[in-house]
């Protein structure tokens, strides 16, 4: 690792995470990316069972997007398969951490071992060394337990809790936030990809207090069951809910108008595009920056890695 490079701290989970990882691993910075474990859904869910380990799917996304391996590798790690007795809805790439974590022992240790033989650029720290389970308690005051759940339910959230309440951060986690010269939240399901992260005990602390610019990279769709009819504002609003005002210093979020034929396609998940809506998130004292910050893949939107990486760029502070 080169040293003296600037210091980003990526946090969150999913997709939307790794996606953002893709176009800053191009860039002259030293990166960290913590990453939510509170995914108990699909292969991952039945490995945390039946394994007793950190589910590893989020974990292996952001291996593969700040890994410099052959691109036939990397599609190896993410082949899933369809058929098969135990072995269906399986990825290669979980399976590999859960084998690492079992030859190792500990399933950080398994990430490290594996972060070598990928070549990855950066570090990958699990949010805990522990499975948590994401509770949410929506308005009505049905309690609504696992991330895999929750969209599901068809109702508002009121708030998200973890169990079990004795979690503990890991040390590296803690001493990368408190060394950082950037912190990115996001982008990412709200509620279940960087909140969890947030609710960790000391890690949101931590976070809240660090010296470093925090920024909070906005969604572009809402999610049903999580999201639903959510400005930019009222992302921005939840996170606020979870720590100090001061701990969000800026904001990127899309001004760039959704085509009707995708909007369309996302109508019928229940999703439409995030609005943008100015005025109230700069009465958060927040610094708002807007852009073209999307693309296409098959008509799904996702965010452009390039623009938004660049953005972080200038964001960073000048004191290196």
């Amino acid at each position: 690792m080169i040293k003296n490079l600037p210091k980003v701290v990526a946090i969150g989970g999913g997709t939307g995470l790794s996606v953002l990882l893709r176009g800053l691993k191009k860039k002259p910075i030293d990166i960290t990316a913590i990453v939510t474990v509170a995914d108990d859904g699909g292969s991952s869910g039945r490995l945390r069972h039946e394994l007793q380990i950190p589910p590893p799917g989020d974990i292996r996304n952001v291996l593969v997007a700040l890994s410099e391996t052959e691109p036939v590798f990397e599609k190896l790690l993410q082949h899933r398969f369809t058929n098969g007795n135990g072995l269906s809805g399986h990825s290669i790439g979980n399976l590999l951490l859960a084998a690492m974590a079992d030859i190792t022992g500990d399933f950080v240790q398994g990430i490290r071992e594996l972060s070598h033989v990928l070549n990855v650029k950066g570090r990958v720290l699990p949010a805990a060394n522990q499975s948590i389970v994401l509770n949410a308690v929506m308005i009505d005051g049905t309690i609504v337990e696992g991330e895999s759940n929750i969209p599901k339910h068809q109702d508002k959230i009121d708030h998200v809790y973890l169990t079990p309440k004795d979690i503990a951060p890991l040390p590296d986690s803690i001493q990368a936030i408190r060394e950082a010269d950037l912190i990115v939240l996001g982008p990412g399901s709200l509620y279940t990809s960087v909140l969890p992260n947030l609710l960790v005990p000391e890690l949101g602390e931590e976070i809240a207090k660090a010296s470093a610019p925090k920024i909070y990279v906005c969604n572009v769709m809402t999610q049903k069951g999580e999201t639903d009819h959510f400005t930019a504002s009222d992302h921005v609003q939840v996170l606020l809910d979870y720590i100090p005002l001061s701990s969000i210093d800026s904001v990127i979020v899309n001004k760039r108008p959704v085509p009707k034929k995708v909007l369309k396609r996302y109508a019928l998940e229940g999703a439409e595009p995030v609005v943008y809506d100015k005025k109230r998130l700069e009465d958060f004292g927040l610094k708002v920056i807007s852009d073209d910050i999307i693309k296409y893949d098959d008509d799904v939107i996702r965010h452009n890695e390039h623009i938004v990486a660049d953005w972080i760029m200038k964001l960073l502070p000048k004191t290196r």
